[in-house]
């Protein structure tokens, strides 16, 4: 309980310099004629993204588990933009069977994808055992991500040219400096805290990121991590008391102090757009600049390790994981 209000308090005390220094994307790129994709693209920060691709002229996928939350999404961008090519997919990243099928649909479906964002998450929501018997923020947050990425790269690797590479863009959080890597109690939800399975999956989803990185080099593609910041977005699912306090301390504070999602969004579309972001891989955004990670993410041998453990967990047999 002290734990959880400590981390509160320095959300708090970052929380007012943080919605003053945010940065925008001063990039005028068109997407005319590219395709990208964004889960959790139809509510939040990943709404505004999906909004902003579409203003350039991009074939825009949002995906997300709830269908009348994504058609109202698609109607909505649309209305806004004015751009037709907006498609909404069903996806739930808390099973690797729909991850499948949704990777399949993409692979059979689209000709390109241009820039991929794995942008879906939940935070304090009520942790549970999924199907493929994971932590179900570890599954939606990175493993399910994990799954997806690895299944795409063929259309993402068949899309990227050396004058115009394609991207990834992984959001993660600051959250990452307090994560610990345990895969033997890793979806061990009684042993964690809910915002420590968070963090965890936060500093896996950048550690995967850098190694990715490395095994894409001599390739068209690039994968970089994007920090948006606090922001005050709809992620937050209390599943108790205490929760549920941490929760309302949480909202409260981000209507006063944290990001717009819009202002949240910035940062990612740097990161998928920019000229500049094109030239790193492996790296950390934060404000639309080059931000320094935690030593974790930074160490070879754990990069291994997470790689290699999340291969077995997905179920990626090898003809599969092409990086």
């Amino acid at each position: 309980m002290l734990y959880m209000y400590l981390i509160l308090l320095a959300v708090i005390l970052s929380s007012v310099y943080l919605k003053c220094s945010y940065a925008m994307c001063r990039s005028k790129r068109r997407l005319n004629r590219k395709t990208a994709l964004i889960t959790g693209g139809t509510t939040g920060m990943g709404l505004q993204i999906a909004k902003d691709f579409a203003e350039r002229g991009a074939r825009v996928i949002i995906a997300c588990p709830f269908e009348q939350e994504g058609v109202n999404s698609r109607e909505y961008i649309i209305r806004k933009t004015r751009n037709k090519e907006v498609v909404f997919k069903l996806l739930d990243l808390s099973s690797f069977a729909s991850v499948r099928k949704f990777a399949n649909e993409i692979i059979n479906i689209e000709k390109r994808l241009d820039i991929l964002v794995n942008n879906a998450g939940v935070i304090f929501h009520k942790e549970y055992i999924t199907k493929d018997e994971l932590s179900s923020t570890m599954e939606i947050n990175y493993f399910g991500h994990f799954l997806l990425t690895l299944l795409l790269l063929p259309v993402l690797k068949k899309t990227g040219q050396a004058s115009i590479k394609s991207r990834i863009v992984n959001v993660t959080s600051q959250a990452h400096f307090i994560g610990k890597i345990d895969f033997e109690k890793i979806n061990d939800i009684n042993h964690w805290t809910s915002f420590q399975i968070y963090a965890n999956s936060k500093l896996c989803m950048a550690i995967f990121t850098r190694e990715l990185a490395k095994r894409l080099i001599g390739s068209h593609v690039v994968v970089n991590n994007a920090d948006p910041g606090i922001v005050a977005t709809y992620m937050v699912k209390p599943s108790n008391v205490i929760l549920k306090v941490a929760t309302n301390t949480y909202t409260i504070v981000a209507r006063v102090f944290a990001r717009t999602p819009w202002q949240g969004a910035q940062t990612t579309i740097y990161a998928a757009l920019d000229l500049n972001a094109e030239t790193v891989n492996g790296e950390m955004f934060y404000n639309c600049k080059l931000y320094e990670a935690c030593s974790k993410v930074y160490n070879e041998d754990l990069a291994k390790i997470v790689w290699d453990e999340s291969v077995k967990i997905v179920k990626l047999n090898p003809r599969e994981v092409t990086a």
